[in-house]
């Protein structure tokens, strides 16, 4: 393979940490802070509606959910709920507060990958908001669904204000694919729920992978039928500051968020909803 840009190396990587039918790849604390606006990252596998998670709050993130096998069932206090299929995707802007539960849908189980966006200040104390795309809805170009942002002459209908790109991709077994870093996106990462990819002159499985930071190209094969996630953006250029569902940009914006969040937990207490 000919390229006219180096090829980016891997700076670092991990298998995350393991607890039920959850991965936590990426958290805030740790390779969130190497990567964002890419701050939290699950891989989960729930088998019944009874593993779900309960009502909770957040504020300062857009979660971003890909159903990649089952049915995922999700409740929010934007006032949404149903039940997104394989191949699905839930965008969920908390801006300044919100509230949602998701798991399983009953009788079913749900696989796939939950990401956390640390929301530009324009947006983090914003209104919430949500997005939810049917399987059919999602675009793609080769191997590549485009989840977030544009890949080519393709754009997902996520378009967050900030500079983001985020691909599933399904590969076969000896498949090569190329991700052409969009000028300008200095973070770039993989996270592989299946198989295997040869990258970079390493082998990447059950486990995250961050290239160094700069531009170039991405080479990619398959061993064996490989299912991975792969994200890149311009860097967030705030601090992480971080509640226990939140992430902003500075502790003012913080505390506002954390105010509405028990506004809304008053009220929903009140309704007896949680």
């Amino acid at each position: 393979m000919k390229h006219t840009e180096p090829q980016r190396q891997i700076a670092h990587r991990s298998q995350g940490n393991t607890r039920g039918g959850i991965v936590r790849l990426v958290s805030p604390g740790d390779i969130g802070q190497l990567i964002k606006p890419f701050v939290f990252l699950d891989l989960f596998h729930l088998e019944t509606a009874g593993s779900k998670m309960g009502m909770h709050p957040h504020s300062g993130i857009a979660t971003v959910t890909v159903v990649m096998d089952g049915a995922l069932e999700y409740r929010e206090t934007t006032g949404n709920q149903g039940e997104l299929p394989t191949g699905g995707v839930e965008w969920m802007s908390a801006g300044g507060g919100v509230w949602h539960e998701g798991g399983a849908a009953p009788g079913k189980h749900v696989s796939g990958f939950q990401l956390w966006l640390a929301l530009p200040a324009e947006d983090e104390n914003g209104p919430a908001n949500s997005q939810y795309v049917a399987p059919q809805q999602v675009p793609s170009v080769g191997p590549a669904r485009i989840i977030i942002g544009s890949y080519g002459d393709v754009r997902s209908p996520i378009r967050p204000r900030a500079p983001i790109n985020y691909l599933h991709v399904k590969l076969s077994d000896g498949e090569r694919w190329t991700y052409q870093t969009p000028t300008g996106h200095d973070v770039a990462w993989v996270a592989v729920a299946t198989g295997a990819l040869q990258t970079a002159d390493s082998l990447v499985q059950n486990e995250v992978a961050i290239f160094e930071d700069g531009a170039g190209t991405i080479d990619f094969v398959a061993q064996g039928p490989t299912e991975f996630v792969l994200g890149s953006a311009a860097k967030h250029p705030y601090e992480l500051v971080t509640g226990y569902y939140s992430v902003h940009t500075n502790a003012a914006a913080l505390e506002q968020g954390e105010r509405e969040i028990r506004r809304i937990g008053a009220q929903l207490r009140a309704a007896n909803l949680i």
